[in-house]
């Protein structure tokens, strides 16, 4: 068996706060050049897009730039950047609640990606906060969806990612949320909702299916008023959209939901009117670096409990 050798340090530097790709060439194969491989492997490029990379210089291994006629060298290391997707950016910003020598914790507005993903790559908050705090190893502790507001932890230096996001997968994170959703009279609060939930890979919806429960959410009422609730919630698991489909299916749907209880069309880019209602709000850990007890805040409020119309609007700017 060969042994997985170490990645080596990337000639290039990120830009707009984004790796370049790193490609390493297989071990057996029979491309007479790079050129030949990289047509093969990268379709969706295309081959007229490779020579002009190649011929650029843009694309660069261990020693420097590829040329055109470079010939294949099994194993060896590859770096390029990507042709970016055009971007609407996201027009708020995001705040800086917290940063020291292991953590970076942050307000995160709705509509801005945590880590690039698909059609967002610089408009992220990874990609912002390595370009403007200058820390090119930043990455995120967890995950926290693009149309969810409220706090998100990174960690600054690498060796410490582990301990941060084992913290999350084990569990010992204590998260709370606020919603805006429709108030049931009838419905006796607080309660604890419990279902199996399952995520399909490229399917936007994740569904309950009638097995034993995987999930589990604290759902409390704060106040209400005109027909509107301001709703607690606390996960006890981690499953995609717990929260989203546990409030849909106690017919409590979170205000600008497009996924739950249905789906709705996208709307278009650089609309961002009626933001899911959906705050993380709290955050509560006991550090497994220095032992002491880490609480975190959002400083956010929900717009269409402070300010309807503004919420309907979209932002003005």
């Amino acid at each position: 068996m060969r042994r997985k050798s170490r990645r080596p340090t990337s000639p290039l530097p990120q830009r707009h706060g984004v790796d370049p790709v790193h490609l390493r060439l297989p071990f057996e194969g029979d491309w007479p050049t790079v050129r030949e491989y990289l047509v093969e492997r990268l379709p969706a490029v295309g081959a007229a897009r490779i020579d002009a990379a190649l011929r650029d210089g843009e694309i660069v291994g261990e020693q420097g730039p590829i040329a055109l006629d470079e010939p294949f060298r099994p194993g060896a290391h590859l770096w390029f950047y990507r042709d970016l997707p055009d971007e609407v950016r996201v027009p708020f910003e995001l705040v800086v609640l917290h940063r020291d020598e292991h953590l970076v914790v942050i307000d995160k507005p709705h509509f801005l990606a945590t880590t690039p993903r698909g059609r967002h790559v610089v408009e992220t908050a990874l990609s912002r906060l390595r370009h403007d705090l200058d820390l090119p190893a930043l990455s995120p502790a967890h995950r926290l969806d693009r149309l969810t507001a409220g706090l998100a932890m990174f960690v600054v230096r690498p060796e410490d990612r582990g301990a941060y996001q084992t913290l999350f997968r084990d569990r010992e994170v204590r998260k709370e949320y606020q919603a805006i959703a429709p108030y049931d009279p009838a419905l006796s609060l607080p309660r604890t909702v419990r279902s199996h939930i399952v995520k399909e890979r490229g399917v936007i919806a994740a569904r309950e299916l009638d097995a034993p429960p995987n999930s589990e959410s604290r759902i409390d009422l704060l106040e209400r008023r005109d027909g509107l609730a301001r709703y607690r919630l606390r996960p006890l698991s981690g499953r995609t959209h717990q929260l989203r489909l546990h409030m849909s299916g106690l017919g409590l749907p979170i205000l600008g939901d497009p996924v739950y209880p249905r789906v709705l069309p996208e709307p278009a880019p650089g609309d961002f009117r009626r933001p899911l209602q959906l705050l993380a709000s709290v955050v509560e850990f006991t550090d497994p670096l220095t032992g002491g007890e880490r609480r975190f805040e959002s400083r956010r409020t929900l717009a269409a409990w402070t300010d309807p119309q503004a919420w309907e609007a979209g932002p003005t700017a």
